[in-house]
């Protein structure tokens, strides 16, 4: 036999509980971030319930419009698919797309190849950064918005100059056109283009904020006038609504992309909880480096100690590693009084010989005692301790 007298590993992996109790105070956390955006989400929903909505009566729904142009013989329509809206273009046709910025980059060129040559009218209400530049080529958002809501027109469009001052102050628009009407100046930057097709006499406004479609403000100022001339130059207006249940959002093989479907709100701020658990991670995590010794705040007799991992070793049925321990506790004594260095007193080629020649006794029995294998209950344990003692007293007296 080899010197594998060595004690047996211990997994050290953490169990259930112990995992719960380290990861609760952050699981904790957690629900209360996501309680809280729920919470803030259904006040928004319920404030904001039907914004820029024809069917909505609500302070931010544009119901009143809707009505209005109505009796002017406008007919106004609802769609809240991409497909729908793109059928709806024509020459009679005004297409209002309410928050072109929740489209896609994909439904956005599809929106555009749509409407470029209907010869209808296309609204854009409030498009940002992401959207405009796709939907009107030549056109840029400025990252600055408007410091005012209520703007004089200053420009030669006729529905500007018969409306008159409006709240169009909202994102602003820089444009390479040298034939947009540019109207509703804030820091010389527009606040309401005009951009004419070459082709079948159809244009595109792109309008930069939609307050002029709220049913609390279209009795401002003049943006009940505006709004009716904007909407109203087609006999059919089509009120496209962007939804999540949109088929062309998918993709080219029919199937739906999951980040399709989440707003980018919810993905900045799954980022921002991944790296906040990242942090959390390092923060909770053992450091790296030597250990550093301590001065106990008591003194702890070492027969207590052993009583305490005697009693941890009982709990675990680890009868192999408390003998191991012993055999090897024994062995490292006995060398020193036998002539053996200790660092060969687990080798039994070394060990076993030396006693011998102190001991009467078998050679067989020594090898079977000191590098035999595991007892099998306690009973047996309690004997090879009691043996180990007989034998290191037998060498001490030799």
């Amino acid at each position: 036999m080899t010197a594998g007298a060595t004690l047996p590993t211990t997994s050290t992996a953490p169990t259930v509980r112990q995992v719960w109790t380290r990861a609760r105070g952050i699981a904790l956390a957690v629900v209360l971030v996501l309680a809280g955006a729920v919470a803030m989400a259904a006040v928004r929903s319920t404030a904001r319930h039907g914004e820029l909505d024809p069917r909505s009566a609500d302070p931010y729904g544009s119901r009143a419009i809707a009505q209005l142009l109505s009796d002017r013989g406008v007919s106004t329509r609802v769609v809240t698919t991409l497909g729908a809206a793109r059928a709806a273009a024509g020459p009679d046709t005004t297409l209002l797309v309410a928050v072109p910025d929740l489209l896609t980059p994909r439904q956005q060129d599809q929106l555009r190849k749509g409407t470029a040559a209907s010869g209808g009218r296309t609204v854009l209400v409030a498009a940002g950064s992401p959207s405009v530049q796709r939907l009107v080529p030549g056109v840029a958002a400025d990252p600055a918005t408007s410091p005012g809501t209520t703007l004089a027109p200053d420009c030669t469009l006729p529905e500007a100059r018969r409306a008159g001052s409006a709240d169009t102050g909202g994102i602003r628009y820089t444009t390479t056109r040298l034939d947009a009407d540019s109207c509703y100046f804030s820091a010389r930057l527009a606040t309401l283009l005009r951009i004419p097709e070459a082709s079948r006499g159809g244009d595109t406004v792109v309008l930069g904020a939609p307050d002029i479609l709220y049913n609390d403000r279209l009795d401002k100022q003049g943006n009940a006038s505006l709004a009716l001339q904007l909407l109203g130059s087609r006999p059919h207006l089509v009120w496209y609504l962007p939804s999540l249940s949109d088929a062309s959002a998918t993709g080219p093989d029919g199937r739906k992309d999951f980040l399709d479907l989440l707003p980018s709100g919810w993905l900045w701020g799954t980022l921002q909880l991944f790296v906040a658990a990242v942090l959390a991670a390092f923060w909770r995590a053992r450091r790296f480096g030597p250990l550093v010794p301590e001065q106990l705040p008591v003194a702890i007799r070492a027969s207590e100690t052993a009583e305490g991992r005697a009693r941890l070793y009982r709990k675990a049925n680890a009868r192999d590693r408390a003998a191991a321990a012993l055999r090897s506790a024994t062995r490292t004594r006995l060398a020193p009084l036998v002539g053996v260095p200790v660092t060969r007193a687990h080798t039994p080629e070394a060990l076993l010989p030396a006693l011998s020649a102190h001991l009467s006794g078998d050679g067989q029995a020594l090898q079977s005692l000191l590098f035999g294998p595991p007892p099998a209950d306690d009973a047996a344990l309690i004997a090879l301790t009691d043996q180990l003692d007989a034998l290191e007293r037998e060498v001490r007296r030799s």
